[in-house]
């Protein structure tokens, strides 16, 4: 410890005793307190855990009582959360169980649906990304196109499911389709804006370092135009997980879209209600797996 940290009290001398002696100086040394040791890293998780967890917890526990003092009662249309337990046990602690070919666990519907989700959105983000990279080079391609994308991202996804049919003749294909004409709007949208939206001065640099085509497309456009692309994609993979709900409800299947549709028909609120939990966690994961990428890809390019 160096002496600039020590803090020094020095006492007034004492007046000179007779004799002509005079008395010693006193001198007091004080160290300062020691700091408080930093809280350790596991203290400092399980900190974050806590905040992020306990409030959601409590609301969804105070919503669930709420929930079965309304329902409980005789009259009630819906089930309480204490029947939605019973009637749907098996649902809930075993999704991956298969008695037969249409009673398997919900687990195993999600599965399916994510397969033709993830067919469908990945040729949507790769059509999308190249198209709006192409469209978002030329302003009148972008004016002369906007338009037209506004007005086919409003069209819902069920009505593609007819046209998909006559097309393909078969529902599997057909559902993805729905998936595809549904989730490349917003990719092709934010990419196009992205790519307009890059600055000048990254084209200046560009051609001062004579960059080919490929080039500026891979270490200038993609890496300034990625905050944007990664938008579309979050937009379009929750559409994406909207669409296949709905198109198999109409188209059958396995999936879970089906599986409401089917619990419906035979009267099974307590399944539907487990379902549609399934659905908005998958839903809730699909979104943030895609904003984790994005931030992953995009550190240090996001404005």
């Amino acid at each position: 410890m160096s002496l600039t940290a020590l803090k020094s009290e020095t006492t007034v001398p004492p007046k000179p005793a007779a004799g002509g002696k005079s008395g010693a100086k006193v001198v007091r040394l004080v160290f300062p307190a020691r700091p408080a040791a930093a809280p350790g890293r596991f203290a400092t998780l399980g900190h974050s855990l806590a905040v992020t967890l306990v409030p959601p917890l409590v609301v969804l526990m105070l919503l669930l009582g709420l929930w079965e003092l309304l329902c409980a009662g005789p009259g009630a249309t819906l089930p309480p959360p204490s029947s939605i337990w019973q009637d749907s046990y098996d649902l809930i602690v075993d999704p991956f169980f298969v008695n037969g070919p249409q009673d398997i666990g919900l687990g195993w519907r999600v599965l399916v649906s994510l397969q033709r989700v993830a067919i469908g959105f990945g040729l949507a983000a790769g059509v999308g990304i190249l198209l709006g990279v192409l469209i978002g080079q030329s302003v009148w391609a972008m004016r002369g196109l906007d338009p037209i994308f506004q007005v086919l991202r409003t069209v819902p996804p069920l009505a593609w499911l007819p046209i998909a049919l006559a097309a393909f003749r078969d529902s599997n294909p057909s559902a993805i389709f729905v998936i595809f004409i549904t989730a490349i709007w917003p990719v092709i949208i934010n990419t196009a804006v992205g790519v307009r939206n890059i600055p000048q001065d990254y084209r200046n640099v560009a051609q001062v370092l004579r960059l080919n085509p490929f080039e500026f497309f891979a270490k200038i456009m993609l890496p300034a135009a990625a905050p944007y692309i990664f938008t579309g994609l979050r937009i379009g993979v929750g559409l994406s997980w909207l669409a296949i709900v709905a198109a198999e409800m109409l188209t059958g299947g396995v999936g879970i879209g089906f599986f409401i549709w089917d619990a419906w028909n035979s009267s099974r609120l307590s399944d539907i209600i487990v379902a549609l939990v399934y659905i908005g966690v998958v839903g809730f994961v699909l979104d943030r797996l895609v904003a984790g990428i994005g931030a992953f890809v995009t550190r240090g390019t996001a404005a």
